[in-house]
């Protein structure tokens, strides 16, 4: 399933490791679980379309959401649901 909408906002580039929290929550230190939602994308600095799975990470007092892929080897597109 692909949410084509806007309701995907570009929220940060950068480089695999970099630290990037959400909900307190560095992304890099936990298992990223696919939920099978993809998302479309365009790149914000070329315009390339992209396809990014949809990801959940948890721990025992919260969870989040966030789209990511790569969008050249190492260089990562982070995407969040804007509500």
């Amino acid at each position: 399933m692909y949410d084509i909408n806007s309701s995907w906002q570009h929220t940060c580039t950068l480089t695999e490791s970099e630290p990037f929290e959400l909900m307190g929550m560095n992304i890099w230190n936990y298992d990223w679980k696919n939920t099978g939602e993809k998302i479309q994308i365009k790149d914000p600095l070329y315009g390339q379309d992209y396809t990014f799975p949809v990801y959940e990470i948890s721990n025992a007092h919260t969870s989040a959401q966030f789209a990511a892929g790569e969008f050249s080897n190492g260089v990562w597109g982070i995407y969040m649901k804007s509500h």
